[in-house]
C-alpha cells in the first residue's frame, strides 16, 4: 500500500507540475485563445446583453422550440457567422481553490492508473508506458478532440498534454512499480 501512496503522490505531482508548465510558461496552449482589440466593446455588448452567466451558443434556439423550429433556425444560420461564449460577471484571478482541485484531480488520476497498472501481470516500464500513453489519449479523443470536431477548436495543446504528462507518469510508474 505504501508503494501505491509514493507511486500516487508522484504521479499526481508530475501531472500537476506539467500541467502548470504547459498552461503558464510553455507556450504549448497559446493557439487556443486569440486577442481582440475590441475586447472592451465585446465586454460592453455582453454585459448589456447576458443577464445571467453560463455558456452560450449563437445562434441558438431557443429553451422550448420544437425540432421542426430548431432545424430551420440553424438552416437559417448556415453559412453566417457564429459564436461560442463563456460569460462570467466577473473575473477572479484567486487561483489557490483551482489549484487545489486540481491537484486532487491529479492525484485520483494517478491512483486510478496505477490501479489499473497493479493488475497487469509482471509489469514492465514498456508496459506501464504504453498503457499510459494510451490512456492519455483515450482521455485527449473522447474530450479535447471531440469538441475540436464540433466547435471548429485548436486542440494540438491537448494532444501534447495527453502525450508528455501520461508519458512521464507512465515513465516513472513503469520505472518505480515494478518488482525488481
Amino acid at each position: 500500500m505504501k508503494k501505491q501512496l509514493v507511486a500516487t503522490l508522484v504521479g499526481g505531482l508530475i501531472l500537476f507540475v506539467w500541467q502548470f508548465l504547459s498552461w503558464s510558461m510553455l507556450p504549448v496552449h497559446q493557439s487556443e485563445y486569440g486577442y481582440t482589440a475590441n475586447q472592451d466593446k465585446i465586454m460592453e455588448a455582453l454585459n448589456q446583453s447576458l443577464t445571467e452567466e453560463g455558456t452560450y451558443m449563437i445562434p441558438g434556439v431557443p429553451p422550448g422550440a420544437s425540432q421542426e423550429e430548431a432545424q430551420t433556425a440553424m438552416q437559417a444560420a448556415n453559412g453566417k457567422p457564429w459564436a461560442s461564449i463563456s460569460y462570467h460577471k466577473s473575473m477572479n484571478t484567486a487561483m489557490g481553490m483551482n489549484m487545489f482541485r486540481g491537484f486532487v484531480v491529479d492525484l485520483l488520476s494517478a491512483f486510478l492508473l496505477i490501479w489499473l497498472l497493479m493488475k497487469i501481470p509482471n509489469l514492465s516500464l514498456g508496459t506501464a508506458m504504453q498503457a499510459s500513453v494510451a490512456v492519455g489519449i483515450i482521455g485527449y479523443l473522447t474530450i479535447p478532440y471531440l469538441n475540436s470536431i464540433w466547435f471548429e477548436t485548436d486542440s494540438i495543446g491537448h494532444l501534447i498534454d495527453a502525450l508528455v504528462q501520461w508519458g512521464l507518469v507512465g515513465l516513472w510508474l513503469g520505472w518505480y512499480l515494478p518488482e525488481k
